[in-house]
C-alpha cells in the first residue's frame, strides 16, 4: 500500500537532501510513496498563537489524505506531533470538530477518524522490519559511534505520540544499530536541541545546543543522528554559525538517519546530501567496512 508522504515545509528550502535521501532509501526498500500537491503546512508555526488556524491547516491535510485513501507518513517530528495532536482534538472535542468540518466542506473535504498518522521510523520498524532492512544492506559500519537525538516531539506527550518509552526509548537506537554502528549512552540524550528558542532567545538556544554537543562528544560520539527537520537545522546551520563566532568550542556534525542508512544500502553520498550540509559529514564514509 502506498503512503502519502508529508515532507515538512522547510525541507524544500533548507534540507532538500532529507527529501532525496528519503526517496532513495524508500525506493531501495520497495516502499511506494505519493507526493500530494494539495498538502499545506502542518500548522506547527500557528499552534501557540491561533488554535483555530492551526487546526484547520492540520486537519485539512488529514482530510486530503483520507479522500485519497492513504495513510500519512511524516519525515519531521514537529509535523508528526502537530498532525497527531490535531487528530486527537478532533476526536475528543465535538464543538471544534463541527466547526472545522464546516470549514472543510467549502472544499468538499471530510475529516474521518480512521486516518493514520505515522512517522517514517514506524514504517521502517513496523511495515518493513529490522531483519528485512538488514537484508538490503550492502555494507555495514565499523567502529562508528552514534549519539541518537530523538527530539522532543517524537516522544512527548507520550500518551498521544505512543512511539516509544519517553524515559528510556530504544527504537531509534535499534534502527541505528542495525547498520553496524554503536548507539552510545550519553548524558543529555533526551534534552531539547534548542531549536524552539532560536530567534526568540538565541543565547538559550545556543546554550542548549552546546550542552548536547559537549555531552555527545564526552560520550565518544563520532556523529549525532537525528530525524527531525528542525533538530537537523539546529545542529547543522546554527552550530556552524556559532562555530564562526566561537571557533574553539567542541563541534560534532549531525547526520539524518536516512543518510546513515542510505550509505549502508550502497546509495551514493551525493544522493544522500552528505556534501550539502554546513557541518562536514563526509567523514561518515570512512567508517564503512567491506561489503557484507
Amino acid at each position: 500500500m502506498p503512503f502519502a508522504i508529508f515532507r515538512c515545509c522547510p525541507t524544500s528550502q533548507f534540507l532538500r537532501y532529507y527529501e532525496t535521501s528519503t526517496n532513495a532509501v524508500l525506493s531501495k526498500l520497495d516502499v511506494s510513496i505519493i507526493d500530494v500537491e494539495a498538502f499545506n503546512c502542518c500548522g506547527y508555526p500557528l499552534k501557540s498563537t491561533d488554535k483555530l488556524a492551526y487546526l484547520l491547516a492540520s486537519v485539512r491535510n488529514l482530510a486530503v489524505a483520507s479522500r485519497k485513501g492513504l495513510d500519512v507518513v511524516t519525515l519531521c517530528n514537529c509535523c508528526f506531533q502537530s498532525l497527531k495532536l490535531a487528530n486527537s482534538i478532533m476526536m475528543r472535542d465535538a464543538s471544534m470538530r463541527d466547526r472545522i468540518s464546516r470549514m472543510l466542506q467549502k472544499e468538499g473535504l471530510v475529516y474521518t477518524e480512521d486516518i493514520r498518522i505515522r512517522h517514517l521510523f514506524e514504517v521502517l520498524l513496523e511495515d518493513i522490519g529490522i531483519d528485512a532492512i538488514k537484508n538490503r544492506l550492502v555494507t555495514t559500519y565499523e567502529d562508528l559511534k552514534i549519539a541518537t537525538h530523538y527530539g522532543c516531539h517524537l516522544l512527548r506527550p507520550s500518551p498521544m505520540m505512543q512511539f516509544d518509552d519517553p524515559v528510556a526509548p530504544r527504537r531509534f537506537d535499534d534502527l541505528v544499530e542495525l547498520t553496524g554502528a554503536q548507539s552510545i549512552s550519553w548524558k543529555s540524550k533526551l534534552d531539547c536541541c534548542g531549536a524552539p528558542a532560536w530567534g526568540v532567545h538565541d543565547a538559550l538556544s545556543i546554550r542548549l545546543t552546546r550542552q548536547k554537543i559537549n555531552d555527545a562528544k564526552a560520550g565518544g560520539a563520532d556523529f549525532l543522528c537525528v530525524a527531525c527537520v528542525y533538530c537537523q537545522l539546529q545542529f547543522d546551520r546554527v552550530q556552524q554559525r556559532h562555530m564562526a563566532i566561537s571557533p574553539n568550542g567542541a563541534s560534532l556534525a549531525p547526520v539524518l538517519y536516512t543518510q546513515l542508512l542510505g550509505l549502508a544500502m550502497g546509495i551514493e553520498p551525493g544522493e544522500l546530501g552528505l556534501d550539502q550540509q554546513c557541518m562536514d559529514a563526509s567523514g561518515l564514509t570512512a567508517f564503512v567496512k567491506e561489503s557484507v
